[in-house]
């Protein structure tokens, strides 16, 4: 299937996966609507200009996530919308302020323009395994986490996971909504993100490889890892594949940091990359994730070798690190 003569929105459009996004649709043909919050700042938009197709199928708007009607005028007309915009923080002072209230109150407001607009056949929105791993359930070796599972807010809030919960209410919100509206929507649930950067900034999930490589102890976590294509393309076969429902988890692999480390170590033998953990608890177990349902989309998993190097090679050229 081509884009060619349709229009779809994305927002947050100046984001990791959503710079991605924009780049297979305007390949495949779209017309794109992208929504930033500052025009004016360089390090947001022009990664966006320069995209094969930008001149001629690319328009850019203002948008503000906690503004009710914002993007109104961006979706109508619009054939389908890919919702990617929602903050990402480690270290909140206020987690009301800084995550929940633009997660969720930013999900319905663009929710409540696409039921605005007749024109708007799909809506896929980005979500996280966030908001589907985080609860009491046990997890080992043998426990596979699929698209049935949810994240509990309650355990999300006395774990402080601020982050975690936001993505968990902000996806409950917007079922909630389009089950009351009728909206057609389908949801991405990857887990942390790697591989090569559009934009020239860091971002959080790449981040903790640029902590690895420069020899910080690493985190006491298992998490499941995807590449930024394989998630960008998951998005566009979620719109364009009329029998896709439901939720899609997206992880090539689950692995302790500890593995991280050791894979980075193996890649680049030259780096000081940490072999001590930052506390001496017993390593979090690992588990698995399905990939059942993103197989059914056709995905073909980049493995995380593959990945890291790809975000290696990322940093070299944008000169964030050099080794």
């Amino acid at each position: 299937m081509s884009g060619e003569g349709k229009v779809v929105c994305v927002t947050g459009a100046s984001g990791y996966i959503a710079s991605w996004i924009v780049k297979f649709l305007l390949q495949r043909g779209y017309t794109v609507r992208a929504t930033v919050r500052d025009l004016g700042n360089p390090k947001k938009v022009d990664h966006l200009i320069k995209l094969d197709g930008a001149k001629e199928r690319l328009q850019l708007f203002k948008t503000d996530l906690l503004e009710e009607a914002s993007f109104d005028s961006v979706v109508e007309g619009c054939d389908g919308v890919f919702h990617t915009a929602s903050p990402v923080r480690g270290v909140v002072n206020d987690p009301q302020a800084e995550l929940i209230d633009p997660a969720v109150k930013g999900t319905l407001n663009v929710l409540k323009s696409c039921a605005k607009s007749p024109s708007v056949k799909r809506v896929v929105f980005t979500s996280s395994i966030a908001a589907v791993a985080f609860n009491t359930r046990p997890k080992n070796p043998k426990v596979i986490v699929d698209e049935t599972w949810f994240s509990d807010p309650d355990f999300c809030r006395e774990s402080q996971f601020w982050y975690i919960l936001s993505k968990t209410l902000a996806e409950a919100a917007a079922w909630e909504f389009v089950n009351e509206n009728k909206i057609d929507m389908v949801v991405i649930n990857p887990t942390m993100v790697v591989g090569p950067l559009l934009q020239p900034e860091v971002n959080h999930s790449v981040q903790s490889i640029l902590n690895l490589i420069n020899g910080i102890p690493f985190p006491n976590y298992a998490f499941g890892w995807v590449n930024v294509k394989d998630v960008a393309i998951a998005h566009i076969r979620a719109y364009e594949i009329a029998s896709a429902c439901g939720r899609y988890c997206l992880s090539e692999r689950v692995v302790h940091h500890s593995e991280l480390a050791n894979m980075l170590q193996d890649l680049y033998p030259t780096l000081q990359i940490s072999d001590k953990c930052e506390n001496e608890e017993t390593y979090t177990t690992t588990y698995q994730i399905s990939k059942e349902k993103a197989v059914s989309l056709g995905i073909e998993f980049t493995s995380l070798e593959v990945s890291l190097k790809e975000t290696m090679e990322s940093f070299k050229e944008k000169k964030i690190v050099d080794y």
